[in-house]
């Protein structure tokens, strides 16, 4: 049975948690990080050397990093729809994939440091503001992918989505000016339909606010 290191609000667990769940793996989670059992004590640097969340052990087997943990799972567990065999197939999608969970999601991250975590006491409205300006042309970028398509693939689910979409919770319900994108919000509308984003994704954050 697989291991998941790494608490329930931690995005970045959120996207391992949605894939295992909407794959139907066998696991079980523990809660480590932010508020819960130590990431810096050496049994867990053993695993992780960066202190982060989440880990994965299958077996023998441990890996940390997201997005290396969903190609696993992607490739040990999904289907050819989720996660296609063919290369040729698989590399557009691992391009969204790979420019989800960096390119996307660290922009949106800017946003969630400024609304959530820094104290509002210390919030300047000029980060928030360069936060924007980095973040709503991303935004406008996967409005434009979506275009015609019901996923990042076209009309199969795959473990894109996931890459792409994990953040989406965080991007719309964070406070700032997003902009009206028709073919991303009928995307998070589709999202939020699916049983393990709902109950994996959209986490309360409210612990984490004033904690930078």
């Amino acid at each position: 049975m697989i291991t998941i290191y790494g608490r329930r609000n931690s995005s970045s667990v959120q996207l391992v948690m949605w894939a295992i769940n909407e794959l139907g793996v066998e696991h079980r989670r523990l809660d480590y990080g932010h508020g819960h059992a130590s990431t810096s004590t050496d049994d867990y640097l053993a695993m992780n050397p960066m202190g982060r969340v989440p880990v994965l052990l299958d077996g023998p087997m441990q890996m940390f990093e997201s997005a290396a943990i969903l190609r696993y799972v992607g490739a040990k567990f999904g289907c050819d729809t989720f996660w296609p065999e063919d290369p040729q197939q698989r590399g557009p999608l691992d391009t969204w994939a790979e420019w989800g969970k960096n390119t996307f999601t660290e922009a949106v991250l800017e946003v969630f440091v400024y609304d959530v975590r820094l104290p509002p006491a210390t919030r300047d409205p000029k980060i928030l503001a360069k936060a924007s300006e980095r973040l709503v042309p991303l935004a406008e970028m996967l409005d434009g992918r979506l275009s015609g398509r019901n996923w990042i693939g076209g009309e199969d689910f795959t473990f894109a989505d996931i890459a792409c979409g994990h953040i989406l919770y965080r991007y719309f319900s964070l406070d700032w000016q997003r902009p009206e994108l028709t073919n991303l919000s009928r995307y998070y509308d589709r999202l939020q339909k699916r049983p393990a984003f709902a109950k994996h994704v959209m986490v309360s954050y409210e612990a984490l606010r004033g904690s930078y």
